[in-house]
């Protein structure tokens, strides 16, 4: 493939998350962006967890009991000559590091605001990992078919908690029972509110103009209202500025119901006209960048048993460079083995296609069986490093056990297993052969853990509280100095699934103490997907 091909299908790529506080209707929104790309027929149902029809992005058995998104989705879908990867992240705090590693393998980000709650905690978490690496967001602020915030207070609280401009593309006329649409300020119109659709529509009313009579005739006071504060937008506002969008300086705020259909066309051209293309890649030895003729990709997710018929397990590998091409020689760059692909696929959650050649920004699913890794780097034959894919310190600790004896083998089967795709983190103690502790950052994904390994793996285990509630990766630059340390503090001392070397403590104080005993350990918050650490300390 030429120079100038490889850049052409670049272009057309657009990779982002969408990413909310939980119940914002950041699924929804996911459907609804599917049905207006023409990449479904029909939204799938998420107003009810007994509701026949799931979530198109909520494959798990149990996101579809609980009505709850507990995993990241990939879909890919096109539109308008674009190439559109879409990837739908738990909205639970409890699967934050789910999210933060999903975040490492977009462009962009979709912020969808419930505007009766305004910005919300899980929400401006999500935020710092996106201002961290300045990653653009596109903000939607949903659910104006019910009783919400002032819009003006809105756009104050999301430029307070973002720390960027927001500049208004729509405006709300109305809200609940007497709203009445948004006013499209880019293209001067009044985009007309009709409730109750769950289908593509492109009939929809538009009345242009801000001086428009029909409009203030049929909407009265709400519409004169939302005419004042355009014009005070306009005035005291900033104009967009693309490149201050793409450093992560402004971002753009739609209005709209996604539950309703309305406003989700806007956001859709939006990310195709706004969000940029894939751009280089930061490794160890070098900057890739995605127009280079050689392939190179990241692994930054594994899901096991997205088909429980075949117990598979598929790494999702975000393309960095390059033209993939099924069956191609690659390099797993940790193990130096090599692999030839041939069943790649491409999403529309859990339903797949075969997949014969990608490009960079594009999602591809390798399935495999423990093969790859989460941080797995495949090659043409170039030994590179991706960084940034992080694994955080565990808050929350159970010890496990098999109910069954003689079903152990299968729970060290199904916890490896979950240990690596990064659904749980799995610890086996330095003293206590055979115990096995589970590391979370929440609750639920203990319960999430104990229901697949019941259901996917056929296990009935044990949680029991455990007398650790903190961890820290911990390095040395001298063996013997790390021998020492891991002899002294024997009982404290854990291996995870890459067998890298975790303190365990039952307090900070505990903790405390192993620090200033120990000078010449360092003591890690967060770990790499390579064994090696980064990040803050204690």
């Amino acid at each position: 493939m030429s120079a100038g091909d490889l850049s052409k299908e670049v272009k057309k790529r657009r990779t982002f998350a969408i990413i909310s506080h939980p119940d914002a209707g950041k699924t929804t929104l996911t459907e609804k962006l599917l049905l207006f790309a023409g990449a479904i027929q029909i939204a799938g149902s998420v107003k009810s967890r007994k509701a026949e029809r799931h979530a198109s992005s909520d494959w798990m058995e149990i996101e579809k009991q609980r009505g709850i998104s507990v995993a990241s989705s990939v879909m890919q879908m096109e539109y308008r000559d674009c190439v559109i990867n879409l990837l739908d992240t738990p909205g639970h705090q409890d699967f934050s590091e789910d999210t933060y590693r999903v975040l490492t393998a977009v462009d962009a980000a979709l912020m969808v605001i419930d505007a009766a709650n305004g910005v919300e905690p899980q929400t401006i978490r999500l935020l710092q990992v996106c201002r961290a690496r300045n990653t653009p967001i596109i903000t939607f602020v949903n659910k104006l078919d019910r009783e919400v915030q002032e819009p003006l207070d809105l756009i104050t609280e999301i430029e307070e908690h973002l720390g960027m401009e927001a500049i208004p593309f729509s405006w709300p006329v109305g809200m609940g029972r007497s709203f009445g649409g948004v006013f499209n300020i880019q293209k001067d119109h009044l985009h007309v509110f009709t409730s109750g659709k769950d289908h593509r529509s492109a009939d929809d009313e538009m009345l242009p103009g801000l001086d428009n009579p029909e409009a203030e005739a049929r909407f009265g006071d709400n519409f004169r209202k939302a005419r004042d504060e355009v014009q005070l937008i306009q005035e005291a506002v900033p104009d967009f500025d693309h490149d201050a969008f793409l450093s992560g300086q402004q971002t753009p705020v739609f209005f709209g119901s996604a539950i309703n259909n309305f406003g989700v066309q806007e956001v859709l051209d939006a990310l195709v006209d706004l969000a940029p293309a894939p751009g280089p890649r930061e490794a160890l030895q070098r900057v890739v960048r995605p127009e280079e003729d050689k392939f190179s990709g990241m692994v930054f997710k594994v899901q096991a048993n997205m088909d429980p018929a075949h117990r598979d397990r598929v790494a999702f590998l975000r393309v960095s460079s390059g033209h993939f091409q099924r069956g191609m020689r690659l390099k797993v760059a940790r193990t130096n083995r090599e692999i030839r692909p041939n069943n790649v696929v491409s999403f529309l959650s859990q339903r797949r296609e075969l997949l014969d050649e990608a490009y960079a920004g594009d999602i591809i699913g390798i399935p495999n069986h423990g093969v790859l890794q989460l941080g797995d780097v495949l090659t043409e034959g170039e030994s590179l490093q991706f960084t940034g894919l992080p694994f955080f310190a565990p808050e929350l600790f159970q010890a496990v056990e098999v109910k069954d004896p003689l079903r152990t083998k299968q729970l060290r089967v199904g916890l490896t297993q979950l240990g690596e795709e990064g659904a749980i983190q799995v610890f086996r103690p330095y003293l206590a052969s055979g115990t096995l502790l589970l590391g979370a950052v929440g609750q639920l994904q203990f319960e999430v853990v104990a229901h697949r390994l019941k259901t996917e793996y056929n296990v009935e285990a044990r949680l029991s509280p455990s007398r650790y509630n903190l961890a820290r990766w911990v390095t040395a630059s001298d063996d013997k100095v790390m021998k020492k340390f891991i002899d002294t503090n024997a009982a404290n001392i854990a291996y995870d699934v890459v067998d890298a070397v975790a303190f365990l403590a039952s307090s900070p104080a505990q903790l405390r103490v192993a620090q200033d005993l120990n000078p010449g350990i360092e003591f890690h918050a967060m770990r790499e997907h390579s064994g090696h650490v980064f990040g803050e300390g204690v």
